[in-house]
């Protein structure tokens, strides 16, 4: 059987377009690949960027956790430095920071007399006339704490140290002898109380200047001293009967008595959230040797 002869079908003519021009309506290939690489890469450094972050943030909350810790331990884990005489004493809790360096040269049943070398301290005049009520033992205390955490000519940070000394302010009268009659003139700072933090030994005298010139920095020489420990919360009524109670004691001492001019001067080592029972505060007065004052 013969088929029809049909017409031969040619293929429709391909559009002629100039070297170089890319087809339109679409893209070449690589291009997409390439595209779709470029978006895996960019999310992967993306992720690999968030996890770096995460990584470093949880690196830094340990650390920091760590130190908090450390920080914590050195309040509730109390030093071993002062040997109790007594159940009240054996209560006291001291914090386990960098103290005041001393050795006891005596013990008798009311005091010890100590050996204490010299120190640096940050000092400012307390405010009113008293020298432990609430707001003027808060305003001093924030003024030297804030020295001590950067408000200073280094903006350097300082760690903290026990204990906080107050003292009342040692008054020398400005005398004009050879009238009649003799004038003593009265110090601006009578009365006053003054608030001390012990700078921390690695400095020696190269301290920062404090910013707020109610500060001062000053080195307390090498004494003796008669010290007194007791628990509880400071106050001035307290104080006085302390030191009068201190002082008559001093006055059996066979081998130190007081110096002259000693002014009271009291230590407190426990930050205000320690119960008044566990709290060590210490009352001290200057004194020398009998043989060194004969």
């Amino acid at each position: 059987m013969a088929f029809p002869c049909l017409p031969a079908v040619r293929p429709p003519p391909r559009a002629v377009r100039a070297r170089g021009e890319r087809p339109r309506g679409r893209r070449p290939a690589l291009t997409v690949v390439a595209a779709g690489t470029r978006t895996s890469s960019g999310a992967e450094a993306r992720g690999s960027l968030v996890l770096a972050l995460v990584s470093q943030a949880l690196a830094a909350s340990q650390r920091r956790a760590v130190d908090l810790v450390t920080e914590a331990a050195k309040y509730a884990l109390p030093s071993g430095r002062f040997e109790p005489r007594t159940l009240e004493e054996a209560l006291m809790s001291v914090p386990d920071l960098e103290t005041v360096p001393f050795r006891v040269l005596k013990r008798e049943e009311e005091y010890e007399i100590r050996q204490v070398e010299s120190y640096y301290v940050a000092e400012t005049t307390m405010p009113g006339r008293t020298g432990f009520d609430f707001n003027g033992s808060s305003q001093s205390f924030n003024v030297l704490a804030s020295y001590l955490f950067g408000k200073n000519t280094r903006s350097e940070q300082m760690e903290m140290t026990t204990p906080v000394f107050t003292r009342k302010e040692e008054v020398r009268g400005e005398t004009m002898d050879m009238t009649t009659p003799v004038i003593t003139k009265k110090s601006a700072d009578e009365n006053k109380w003054k608030m001390s933090f012990v700078m921390p030994s690695k400095y020696g005298p190269d301290l920062p200047q404090a910013k707020d010139p109610s500060v001062t920095i000053k080195e307390v020489p090498s004494k003796i001293v008669a010290v007194a420990a007791f628990p509880g919360l400071v106050t001035d009524d307290d104080i006085s009967q302390r030191e009068s109670r201190l002082r008559k004691s001093l006055q059996k001492d066979t081998q130190y008595q007081l110096k002259e001019d000693s002014v009271v001067e009291i230590a407190q080592y426990n930050p205000p959230f320690t119960l008044p029972f566990a709290r060590r505060n210490e009352i001290a007065l200057e004194v020398e040797r009998l043989d060194r004052a004969s």
